[in-house]
């Protein structure tokens, strides 16, 4: 024990001389371009949204069917009851409800006016406020077909609530990007380079013939990477609450462990990446294009999945970013609980442990 306690002491004074493992190369333009190109873009497609028609007439049937007509929404649920509202967002799946008001027909006929209220989820705040753009020009350009035909113009009213962040603050986006951008690069960057470092020197096959064992030496590679990272989510989840006014309505200790989950994960997938890469240069290169870029443009973190191609959107799947900033946003801005994140916890570590697997076995083939 004397002997990993000290190991992993000399890592951590490894970690601090060791400037250049503080720089990251960019390179292979042609990719950055094509991921730029198809990720980047201010347009919103077939979101997700659920309607709650206390009305249920004609006139509301016309609207409805307009609106999923369009190439910008698709309509997923329909709701019974204002209570329902809560859970479909608590889900993660719909961004907008269109909340009809009883007699929505009756009282444009009489009153010449009706009101569908927007409600969107505002955890991405520019997503939200171009949802409720769109939806309000296609209840305009509704509005004008029906008061072609008559002489006294019916008038509908939107409005609008967002709900999470109804200020549509811009940090309540970027915190858990950049949590995420950070977790990931101490955790899975740093630890392939530690690793591809002493393959690189020659000096891992005399750490495996060592009084430790193997697994004890990946450990204690591991080890501080896991202590920085856990300072940096503290760090970052501080200066968003008293810095940045961000709100924590969910559990604290589920965010606490659900954010260890995810550095686990990129300790894995950075194990993974030590077994692939030969030099350090290399470790940097594929850590660069596997995981800084598809973190920045198909983790959701910027710009909406569901607006971008469809081979993007299945690629962005196997993205784990994209599945811890789902349960950070959950936590941190919706207050949910295990019940609603649990497929995305699932995922992660299914990703863990496929990760961790196949390093084992990379390793042992080349132990052979």
């Amino acid at each position: 024990m004397k002997r990993f306690i000290g190991f992993i002491k000399k890592e951590f004074y490894h970690i601090f001389r060791d400037r250049r493992s503080l720089f990251i190369l960019f390179g292979m333009p042609i990719a950055q371009i094509l991921l730029f190109g198809f990720a980047i873009t201010n347009e919103i497609n077939n979101v997700d949204i659920a309607i709650l028609d206390h009305s249920k007439d004609a006139s509301t049937e016309e609207v409805i069917n307009k609106i999923s007509a369009s190439k910008y929404f698709t309509v997923k649920q329909i709701l019974t009851r204002e209570a329902d509202i809560e859970t479909a967002f608590k889900k993660g799946k719909i961004k907008a409800v269109l909340n009809f008001e009883k007699h929505f027909s009756r009282n444009l006929i009489k009153q010449n006016q009706a009101t569908i209220q927007i409600i969107t989820d505002a955890t991405d705040p520019n997503t939200a406020n171009s949802i409720t753009n769109y939806i309000n020009a296609i209840l305009q350009n509704y509005q004008q077909e029906k008061n072609r035909a008559i002489v006294v113009e019916y008038q509908i009213i939107p409005q609008a609530r967002m709900v999470y962040n109804p200020e549509l603050k811009s940090v309540f986006m970027f915190v858990p990007g950049v949590m995420t951008i950070i977790l990931m690069l101490v955790s899975a960057m740093m630890t392939s380079i530690s690793i591809t470092r002493e393959k690189e020197l020659g000096t891992m096959e005399i750490l495996l013939v060592s009084p430790l064992k193997p697994f004890q030496v990946i450990i204690g590679k591991v080890v501080p990477y896991i202590f920085l990272s856990v300072i940096n989510a503290v760090v970052i989840v501080l200066l968003s609450i008293f810095i940045f006014k961000m709100p924590l309505q969910g559990s604290l200790i589920l965010l606490a462990l659900e954010s260890v989950l995810f550095i686990i994960t990129s300790l894995a997938l950075g194990i993974l990446i030590s077994t692939i890469a030969e030099t350090q240069q290399s470790a940097m290169m594929i850590s660069l294009m596997g995981l800084m870029l598809p973190v920045i443009l198909l983790s959701g973190f910027i710009f909406p999945i569901s607006s971008m191609p469809v081979p993007l959107q299945i690629i962005s799947n196997i993205i784990p970013a994209k599945w811890f900033i789902i349960i950070i946003k959950g936590i941190m801005l919706k207050g949910v609980g295990m019940a609603f994140i649990w497929k995305e916890t699932l995922i992660l570590m299914g990703m863990t442990l496929f990760f961790i697997g196949l390093s084992v076995k990379k390793y042992k083939i080349r132990l052979e």
